[in-house]
């Protein structure tokens, strides 16, 4: 994964009341922590970052920050985009969370699986399904890809494709169960039983016992 230059300022402003005057005008709170260093409060331009943001295939996003302090000097870390919070209802990006990493040190994140191709066996009828859609993976930053595409082509009916036989990327290791399946075609549903699907109507009959009548032992 390529690190993305992002600007970044010390932030003094701290608080509720401190980050509701950045976000007035145009800034985004945030912080970047690391093992070697303690925390420290930033902000970031709210354009610059929403288009990084909105340009990225997933929030796992490698940036090489350019922070500036009010001194007036620079000094340039590398971090992953750990966390970012948006406005439930606006979608504005309210605060974020950099962690910082080293570039000679493995680092462990959750990136997002997508499908390559035209299984098989979707041409013959049947559909796929997409049973894990994330994956914890470790790398060095620079060998991060930003997704796992797994190629889904050869993929026929009643077949799966387990964790464990994803083609990763080199420097890549995935972080789970190996057997977990990530997809599978399924067959497809016969008449009676989409109408059934349609319907809603129980697949089973129900077992309905008669009572007793009262004056009988």
């Amino acid at each position: 994964m390529k690190a993305v230059t992002l600007n970044a300022f010390e932030r003094t402003l701290t608080r509720r009341a401190g980050a509701k005057q950045l976000r007035a005008a145009g800034r985004v709170p945030a912080v970047i922590y690391g093992r070697s260093k303690a925390p420290a409060n930033l902000e970031i331009n709210e354009r610059e970052l929403e288009s990084l943001v909105k340009h990225s295939a997933s929030e796992t996003i490698l940036v090489d920050l350019s922070v500036q302090g009010v001194d007036s000097k620079t000094a340039n870390e590398l971090a992953l985009v750990q966390a970012v919070q948006h406005h439930p209802l606006t979608g504005r990006v309210l605060h974020v969370d950099f962690h910082q990493v080293a570039a000679d040190e493995k680092v462990q994140v959750t990136l997002p699986i997508e499908s390559q191709g035209s299984a098989a066996g979707v041409k013959n009828g049947g559909v796929l399904e997409h049973v894990l859609f994330k994956v914890k993976v470790r790398a060095l930053p620079k060998d991060l890809p930003e997704v796992l595409t797994v190629d889904v082509s050869s993929l026929d009916v009643g077949q799966i494709i387990h964790l464990g036989e994803i083609a990763l990327p080199a420097g890549v290791e995935v972080v789970g169960d190996a057997s977990i399946p990530v997809f599978a075609v399924a067959a497809p549903l016969t008449e009676s039983a989409e109408a059934t699907a349609e319907s809603g109507a129980p697949t089973q009959p129900e077992m309905i016992k008669e009572k007793k009548d009262e004056g009988k032992k």
